[in-house]
């Protein structure tokens, strides 16, 4: 993926909406669950069945809350304009949301205080990785160069980004609008052009990556391989 000079652009009401959407669909199941589970507790006389409602609740209270902290810093306002944010809280909230057995998390960074929107980029990234290897996996997220190179990977069986999600980080969506199920990616592609941060993505059998570099370095790359 190349930085386009001309990027499509939501209205801020519209962009505030679908990210409004997306953290209500992320949250919305394991709530469900924990009214499910107390009406059964409310119903129930059996008491195997009113102890899976109880674990039932537990487990999804925990899935919420920690879906809630990883929106919060991911998409959330986390502090005021300008603050900077310990990666060591970015590494427990991708630890919390990724907690379903299935995937592991690599967390290959010192603990250093980022700006909040290299942050939010990493996490962003993460969501696409995660989404990359719905079977489950590893997922290796590595911050170098005291955060100016960003990358996470994703290896798992039949890892695969949806087609869509290039153009979306690029700010070119395919269909020239952005929906629900999209906004993420754009909005993972809006805050590394804010962090003046280029994107590229790249895939291969069973295994994906996305890297957020500084624009100047990936301009100079492209020179060298043009020269």
């Amino acid at each position: 993926m190349t930085d386009q000079p001309k990027v499509f652009s939501l209205a801020p009401l519209d962009l505030a909406a679908l990210l409004c959407s997306r953290v209500c669909h992320d949250v919305i199941s394991p709530v469900g669950a924990i009214v499910n589970g107390l009406e059964v507790l409310e119903d129930e006389k059996d008491e195997d069945m009113r102890t899976f409602a109880l674990d039932l609740i537990k487990k999804s209270a925990r899935t919420a809350s920690a879906r809630l902290q990883f929106c919060r810093l991911a998409f959330g306002a986390a502090g005021s304009a300008g603050a900077a944010i310990d990666t060591g809280d970015a590494e427990n909230v991708a630890r919390g949301l990724l907690a379903d057995g299935r995937t592991s998390l690599e967390w290959n960074a010192p603990r250093i205080l980022l700006p909040k929107n290299k942050v939010k980029l990493v996490l962003n990234m993460c969501l696409i990785a995660a989404a990359a290897i719905p079977r489950g996996g590893v997922i290796i997220v590595t911050i170098a160069d005291e955060g100016a190179d960003l990358s996470v990977a994703a290896r798992g069986v039949n890892a695969r980004v949806a087609a869509h999600v290039p153009s979306l980080l690029d700010g070119q969506p395919d269909n020239g609008s952005v929906d629900a199920h999209g906004i993420q990616a754009y909005y993972t592609g809006l805050v590394a052009r804010d962090s003046d941060l280029v994107l590229t993505f790249e895939s291969a059998p069973e295994s994906m990556a996305l890297r957020a570099s500084p624009r100047q370095q990936e301009q100079a790359a492209s020179a060298s391989n043009a020269a």
